[in-house]
C-alpha cells in the first residue's frame, strides 16, 4: 500500500447549540455555512429558529435561582474556572479566531490572551461589585437604611459581529458574574468561537442554563427574545442601528432593560472593560430597618 493510500481523513468537527447545559442541534433542522475572511468554507453552524429561543429562556430561568441564590465567591470561582479551562485550549481558539476574523496567528493569540485576561477580571469583581455600587444610606430617624445590588433576570446578549471572542467575552462575562443568566446571540458571520465556548462552558462547573448559546441569524432570533415576556433585560450590542431601534420597541412591552450603545457600531474591546456593563443589568433593593428609640442622649437601644 503506498503513503499516500494510506493517508485518513479529517474528521470535521460538528457544531451544536449550547442550551440547559446540553448541545442540541436546532429544532428546525436547519444549517448554514460559515466561511473564513476569504471566502473558504469552515463548516456548517446551527441556524436557530424561534423554537430555539423559546427553550433557550425556558433554560435561562430555570437556572437563574440557584445561579443568582450561589454566592458571589463561589460565582467568582467559576468564572475563574472557566478562563482555566480556555486557558487550557488555548490554541484552538487562537486557530477560531484567527480564520473567523482573517487576523494572523499572533494578532489572534492577543486577542484570545486577552479575553482569557477579562473572564479573570470578572471573577475578581463577583464579590466586590456590591461594595461599590451598595452600601448604606444616611436618613433621619432611628432607622438603618441599606441599599445591595440585586441580579435583573434572564438577560438576551447580542453578541458582537466584528469581534468573535473577545468582544463575546466582554458582553458575557458581566451579565452572569452578577448572578443573572444570558440567552446569547453568537456573531452570524463568524459564531464558530461561540459555539465552541459552549464546550468550556460545559466543562467548567458552571450551571446548565445560566449560558445558552445559539447562532443563526441575528434579526431573526432576537426578535422574539426581545418580546418575550419572560426576559428581563437585552443587551443590543450586535444588532446595527435599524434593528437595535425595532428590538428597543419590542423590549418596551415589559419595561426591560435595555444596553443600546451609542453609537450603535464599532467597539474598541482591547480597552478596560470598567463596570458599566455590570450595573447595567442590576436591580437595587433598599431595605429599612429600625434602631430602637432615640432617648434623649440622641442614642439609639
Amino acid at each position: 500500500m503506498s503513503e499516500k493510500s494510506e493517508q485518513r481523513l479529517s474528521v470535521l468537527k460538528t457544531y451544536k447549540l449550547y442550551v440547559g447545559g446540553k448541545f442540541p442541534r436546532s429544532e428546525s433542522g436547519r444549517v448554514y455555512e460559515v466561511t473564513d475572511a476569504k471566502g473558504k468554507w469552515l463548516a456548517n453552524a446551527p441556524l436557530s429558529s424561534r423554537k430555539d429561543a423559546r427553550d433557550a429562556v425556558v433554560a435561562a430561568r430555570k437556572a437563574f435561582g440557584g445561579w443568582s441564590g450561589a454566592t458571589a465567591y463561589n460565582r467568582g470561582q467559576i468564572l475563574y474556572r472557566i478562563a482555566e479551562m480556555l486557558e487550557g485550549r488555548r490554541d484552538q481558539y487562537v486557530a477560531e479566531v484567527a480564520d473567523a476574523e482573517g487576523l494572523s496567528k499572533s494578532k489572534a493569540a492577543a486577542q484570545v490572551d486577552a479575553a482569557i485576561d477579562r473572564w479573570v477580571w470578572y471573577a475578581g469583581w463577583t464579590d466586590k461589585i456590591a461594595q461599590v455600587v451598595g452600601g448604606g444610606n444616611p436618613v433621619a430617624g432611628p432607622f438603618f437604611n441599606l441599599s445591595s445590588p440585586e441580579p435583573t433576570g434572564v438577560v438576551a446578549v447580542l453578541a458582537p459581529q466584528e469581534s468573535s471572542f473577545l468582544g463575546l467575552v466582554s458582553v458575557v462575562a458581566p451579565v452572569i458574574a452578577t448572578g443573572n443568566t444570558a440567552v446569547v446571540i453568537a456573531s452570524e458571520k463568524s459564531p464558530l468561537p461561540a459555539l465552541s465556548l459552549g464546550e468550556v462552558l460545559a466543562t467548567s462547573d458552571l450551571p446548565g442554563g445560566v449560558v445558552n448559546v445559539l447562532s443563526g441569524r441575528t434579526a431573526e432570533i432576537a426578535a422574539p427574545l426581545a418580546a418575550h415576556q419572560d426576559v428581563n433585560a437585552i443587551d443590543l450590542t450586535g444588532a446595527d442601528e435599524a434593528l437595535a431601534k425595532e428590538l428597543e420597541i419590542a423590549a418596551a412591552d415589559n419595561l426591560k432593560r435595555v444596553l443600546r450603545p451609542q453609537p450603535v457600531g464599532e467597539v474598541d474591546w482591547t480597552t478596560a472593560p470598567g463596570t458599566d456593563r455590570m450595573t447595567a443589568f442590576l436591580e437595587t433593593k433598599t431595605v429599612w430597618h429600625p434602631t430602637g428609640s432615640l432617648g434623649a442622649s440622641g442614642s439609639s437601644y
